[in-house]
């Protein structure tokens, strides 16, 4: 995908909950006006991960992580997709994934704006 298309594009990011503080922090130093956090839990490929609590092992099916998600216009997708991979990965299995969804349009709901201007 083109990521240097006009128009609107939001931006999804499943990382690890300690990298939040420093992807909030490059994304506002980007020009990030806005982003929304939930708390997520899940697994990918490896099925969640094993533990061990007072000798017994057991798995965690749902790993916890940080849903981050922004609605930028899409000449900005290229670096924030570029600063979120640089401030959340760790190297190891389990740093998240980013997805990139088209925005058709976006409506500030007090004023009316429009696409660019609501955000």
């Amino acid at each position: 995908m083109d990521l240097t298309a006009t128009g609107l594009l939001k931006v999804e990011a499943l990382i690890r909950p300690f990298a939040l503080d420093d992807v909030k922090e490059r994304l506002t130093e980007l020009g990030v006006g806005g982003m929304t956090i939930t708390e997520v839990r899940g697994f990918g490929r490896t099925g969640g991960k094993r533990e061990v609590h007072r000798g017994s092992a057991y798995v965690i099916d749902f790993v916890p992580k940080i849903k981050v998600e922004v609605v930028i216009e899409a000449r900005l997708a290229e670096e924030v997709v570029q600063a979120l991979r640089e401030v959340a990965s760790t190297g190891r299995v389990g740093d998240g994934k980013i997805f990139v969804l088209p925005v058709l349009d976006a409506i500030r709901i007090r004023t009316g704006e429009r696409g660019e201007s609501a955000l």
